[in-house]
């Protein structure tokens, strides 16, 4: 793998990680390690000689391999770094930072549930209202049969140094995760077993892969960094590179007709086209320089885009933009209750019931949109 600077996938301020989805890799420290070998003294090389002895070699400390841990629960988790959310069909799902997923069945009340790492979550996909898979950093695979009220580890491989970043469900056998450095994992035996995609088309430059999305025609879409752009017809067994309009990181992709796709990623670069394989695309104007990582289509044809410190725009059916605040409530010591605006950074959102459920910094907000 050459060597270059970890450049983050996502911008997020804070300590706990340096960014939303970007390639630090959160490996939590073995409960043991062994002890380390005593120096041994060993006589020079030409009084060994004459002794007839050989210099023996101080053994290399063997460090015990990482084990997984369970997530902590905590009472405030809503309120902190959120990754990505899901609709399954019954119930919201939010996954984040140390192992972190949240349900909820009315976008406002969540609650923690148990899970066997405190590996940072980036991504969640249901394939129905009771199987869903989330993955993250350390190469965890994660999966649930019951609807989210238990989760199994299927993957754990913090000595890659590579996190996954996304994943899409195409029904409960079919799924594939992608991640930074080219990583791409595939099952099709639901999550039995995982196998290296071969797909050296996207994958040959080991860039980052930030998102995968289904097209309206059943086409799996790929972007990442450095304007990285696959499709595949064949439900992600072969892959094609596309030409891309932006050189610059895509974060995610929303389809558009049957073969169209708007594609969004840094510093406001927001396209369209009603066909990608084409190569035609038409830059959207947003009027705003910010990055947006995350985006959802909405019931009425339109969609939401939210990024950088806060930034949610919708884009309606004809072509409007219109911002939109996201606030949340905050109680003042005389009890007193105000809305304050969110400006922390959100990193994905999807449609709920006539409201957008937005995720980030600050944890969990719903905000009604349509």
């Amino acid at each position: 793998m050459k060597k270059r600077d970890r450049k983050t996938l996502t911008v997020l301020a804070g300590a706990v990680l340096a960014t939303f989805a970007g390639l630090l890799i959160a490996q939590e420290p073995s409960e043991s390690a062994s002890e380390p070998v005593a120096d041994v003294a060993v006589d020079d090389a030409g009084a060994a000689a004459d002794q007839g002895a050989e210099a023996e070699t101080p053994a290399e400390p063997v460090a015990a391999p990482v084990k997984p841990r369970p997530a902590e629960l905590a009472r405030l988790a809503a309120r902190g770094l959120m990754l990505d959310v899901a609709n399954s069909g019954k119930h919201l799902f939010a996954v984040g930072d140390r192992g972190t997923v949240l349900v909820s069945n009315n976008s406002r009340d969540w609650a923690q549930v148990q899970t066997p790492v405190r590996s940072p979550l980036a991504g969640i996909a249901f394939a129905d209202e009771n199987v869903g898979y989330a993955v993250g950093h350390d190469a965890v695979i994660l999966k649930t049969t019951d609807a989210g009220k238990t989760w199994l580890l299927q993957n754990f491989q913090p000595e890659l140094e590579k996190p996954f970043l996304d994943v899409i469900a195409l029904d409960a056998d079919n799924v594939i995760a992608i991640g930074g450095y080219g990583l791409m994992y595939r099952t099709t035996d639901g999550g039995a077993t995982w196998n290296e995609a071969d797909a050296p088309a996207i994958r040959g430059d080991e860039l980052h892969l930030n998102a995968i999305s289904k097209l309206g025609n059943g086409s799996l879409l790929v972007v990442g960094e450095q304007g990285t752009m696959g499709i595949s017809s064949d439900g992600g067994g072969t892959w094609e590179k596309l030409t891309s309009p932006y050189e610059g990181s895509l974060y995610g992709a929303i389809p558009v007709g049957s073969g169209g796709a708007l594609i969004y990623g840094l510093r406001g670069n927001v396209y369209r086209s009603d066909d990608v394989k084409s190569g035609q695309w038409t830059q959207v104007n947003v009027d705003t320089v910010s990055s947006f990582f995350g985006g959802a289509a909405l019931a009425d044809g339109g969609v939401a885009l939210v990024g950088l410190a806060g930034k949610v725009l919708k884009l309606d059916a004809s072509g409007g933009v219109l911002p939109v605040v996201v606030t949340t409530p905050r109680t003042d010591a005389n009890g007193n209750t105000t809305d304050k605006e969110v400006t922390g950074s959100f990193a994905a959102a999807v449609a709920w019931a006539g409201r957008l459920v937005v995720v980030g910094e600050q944890g969990v907000q719903s905000v009604k949109i349509n």
